[in-house]
């Protein structure tokens, strides 16, 4: 069977994928000053091995040193991505520094993200506007129902006890996990994820969006959401950086204030911006259906893992003359 490659290139689309990780913007240090003896690895060693984790669907780390294990293309060459020094992690390392992981993602997806709005220019075609959203993930295994949970009540093993509970407009009650996105606004030319992170179900969407203001390029202009970004915070937030927010007002339909026009041209294009990327994005990465991993930790390194992995694409894509929006899908699984 012939291997599939990218059209143009020598070598996998996922030895591509993990090149670039060399490349990636670095991140600026942490604050927080760690403690104990230096690292031997760096954490982009651990980056690229959840590169190849999420593009073949491995979300546990003897899956993935079982298959990097196996002597068929292209499992030799991605071993050796992973040696620095002349020596490869054992086991318990890949476990502790994947577990570490999550934690650096937000400011890694925001490095990149500024990144490919510089490479890319899709504001050069649209207004510098970014629009703001969450999207529901639900638990693998059972739920936890309320009754059971005030009881400290464990009905069932297969129960993910730290996701929670909301209520979505589409889905209506779900118990799960909340991806809070920040992206460019401008379907028509692409989908860029700028900020990314995750949290159980029932955090409030404008606490995360404080957090994902300052991963945004600084020349935005126009922040978009809906009504559960209309607060005081969030506003002053934007205001401090010179941004104008917009978001869906609460009250009684029709509204009938100064803004509405405006608001209602700016409404659409973030519901077009948000929700097809978040349906473009769950096809992609099987969203739709229960995430394959249980815990905060292991389902923020899958959900946080795929969007580096779709920015990743992007910029490859990018960089080979490829159709930015369609195609990604069978693109990455026959990496």
């Amino acid at each position: 069977m012939v291997p599939q490659q990218c059209s143009g290139c020598d070598d996998y689309v996922l030895i591509w994928l993990v090149r670039l990780v060399d490349r990636l913007p670095t991140p600026p240090p942490s604050a927080k000053r760690g403690r104990g003896r230096p690292k031997t690895y760096t954490d982009r060693l651990f980056l690229k091995a959840l590169i190849i984790m999420i593009v073949r669907r491995l979300h546990k780390v003897h899956e993935l040193l079982s298959v990097l294990e196996q002597p068929t293309a292209p499992m030799p060459q991605l071993r050796a991505r992973l040696v620095e020094n002349g020596r490869y992690p054992t086991r318990r390392t890949f476990e502790r520094r994947l577990a570490d992981l999550p934690d650096t993602l937000p400011a890694q997806i925001g490095g990149l993200g500024r990144h490919l709005v510089a490479l890319i220019q899709p504001w050069a075609q649209a207004g510098r506007a970014i629009a703001l959203d969450s999207t529901v993930l639900r638990a693998k295994g059972g739920v936890w129902h309320k009754k059971d949970k005030e009881a400290d009540i464990v009905p069932h093993t297969s129960i993910d006890t730290q996701a929670g509970w909301t209520k979505s407009g589409w889905h209506g009650w779900v118990y799960g996990w909340k991806l809070h996105l920040a992206c460019v606004a401008a379907p028509k030319v692409c989908w860029i994820p700028l900020a990314a992170d995750l949290t159980p179900a029932n955090t409030d969407d404008a606490q995360v969006a404080l957090t994902l203001l300052p991963q945004v390029p600084g020349d935005t202009r126009y922040a978009l959401g809906d009504r559960h970004y209309h607060t005081d915070e969030i506003r002053a937030a934007c205001h401090l950086r010179g941004w104008e927010l917009v978001t869906t007002q609460y009250g009684k339909y029709p509204h009938t204030d100064r803004g509405v026009e405006v608001r209602g041209v700016f409404h659409k294009l973030r519901s077009v911006s948000m929700e097809n990327f978040n349906q473009h994005f769950k096809d992609i990465f099987g969203g739709h259906a229960q995430v394959p991993t249980r815990g905060l930790v292991n389902t923020k390194r899958f959900a946080l893992g795929a969007i580096l992995v779709y920015q990743l694409a992007l910029w490859h894509r990018h960089e080979h003359n490829l159709d930015l929006k369609v195609g990604f899908k069978p693109f990455l699984r026959a990496a």
